[in-house]
């Protein structure tokens, strides 16, 4: 196991009507920046909840940050806090919501063009607080300290990362997802699964524990996940799926051990240049980058077979296979297609990813920097 330094201040409130917490959380003083996406916290409940909890504070809202939240819009927000001198944010929705809500906050005091987070991986050395309540489980944004953020001006979708902008608090309420369409519900559990495999599958580490963490994650999402679309909206399955979500990016089973992140920043591209949602890229993507790199994480391809699929019969070939293959059913159960020519994608992108990706610094992706431009497009045409 590798050495690390583990740091998580983000407290937690779980459950059912806590989002009532708000009000011992936030300081009575506060000026709030409160921010959501397209509305939908208005008719299901949650905006009526969160405007109880926050009583007589001072309250600014904004809107409309979008499924890939945008640098443009979300300096439009830093304008009006600086304008307005607001000092605590509260994000309301999933996690783009969240992400765009933490950007903002590194972004309000920042000297210089607030994009450089995203290309130069500069810290801004201050930030407000923020909390949130979170309406999605999938991008376990609620527990961490990083964000993806979207260009729109240059079709570019790219990572930042800060400690300061941690959550101060996130409230987790199961019944804030009741009301999603299936489409969003899937979306979480594919992006849970495969932030999931993005540090367990890689090589050893002798970090048994981290397996067996990465495991029971994988192995709930696999069992819960499809009961999310054939019920109505159960309390234990909602809840389940939520911290699945949570401990699988909040740092916990990636300690000392290596990761791998290829299968995001290929998705990232797909995205930025089809509009496609995120996890419906990883769905894609995640196949071919496991079958191409199948020699390199051979051992951990085998344990994953036999842990989380139980397959104990034929070669070591035949086990990773069908591994891949039963992940890749699975992803499709849940309703996302998984190939590029089901979305009318072809060699052109391909090649385009390839090149933006080279071109962004990014040639050499993977645990061990070995998924190069020309492997991309390999990955990538194994999934046409």
């Amino acid at each position: 196991m590798k050495n690390f330094t583990y740091y998580n201040p983000t407290k937690i409130h779980f459950g059912k009507g806590q989002i009532s917490t708000i009000d011992t959380e936030i300081p009575s003083g506060a000026r709030i920046m409160l921010t959501y996406g397209g509305g939908s916290i208005k008719t299901n409940g949650i905006y009526d909840q969160v405007i109880k909890a926050l009583g007589e504070r001072h309250i600014v809202e904004f809107s409309g940050i979008e499924a890939n939240p945008r640098y443009e819009t979300l300096m439009k927000a830093v304008v009006i806090i600086r304008e307005q001198k607001l000092d605590y944010l509260l994000a309301v929705g999933g996690g783009s919501v969240v992400d765009g809500t933490k950007f903002i906050a590194a972004a309000v005091d920042y000297p210089g063009d607030p994009w450089d987070f995203c290309t130069m991986g500069i810290q801004s050395k201050s930030a407000l607080p923020i909390g949130v309540v979170l309406t999605l489980a999938a991008t376990g944004s609620e527990m961490n300290s990083g964000g993806v953020i979207t260009r729109e001006e240059q079709k570019s979708k790219r990572a930042f990362g800060n400690p300061l902008v941690f959550p101060k608090f996130s409230v987790l309420d199961p019944e804030t997802t009741f009301s999603l369409p299936p489409r969003q519900v899937t979306n979480g559990i594919v992006d849970a699964f495969v932030h999931t495999t993005e540090q367990y599958l890689t090589f050893p580490a002798h970090a048994p524990l981290q397996d067996r963490q990465a495991e029971g994650i994988l192995l709930t999402l696999i069992e819960e996940g499809p009961k999310a679309l054939l019920q109505a909206p159960d309390y234990d399955n909602r809840a389940n799926l939520m911290w699945c979500a949570t401990q699988a990016l909040n740092g916990l089973i990636g300690t000392g051990v290596p990761q791998d992140w290829a299968t995001h920043m290929i998705g990232h591209e797909l995205t930025a240049l089809h509009g496609l949602d995120h996890a419906v890229t990883l769905a894609i993507v995640w196949p071919g980058v496991m079958h191409i790199m199948k020699d390199e994480k051979k051992e951990k391809l085998l344990q994953y077979a036999k842990r989380v699929w139980l397959i104990t019969e034929g070669t070591d070939d035949e086990k990773i296979k069908k591994a891949i293959t039963l992940t890749d059913n699975f992803f499709r159960s849940l309703g996302v297609k998984t190939r590029l020519s089901e979305h009318q994608i072809g060699s052109v992108t391909i090649n385009k990813i390839a090149e933006r990706l080279q071109g962004a610094g990014m040639a050499k992706l993977g645990e061990r920097g070995t998924i190069t431009p020309e492997k991309v497009i390999k990955i990538l045409n194994e999934r046409l």
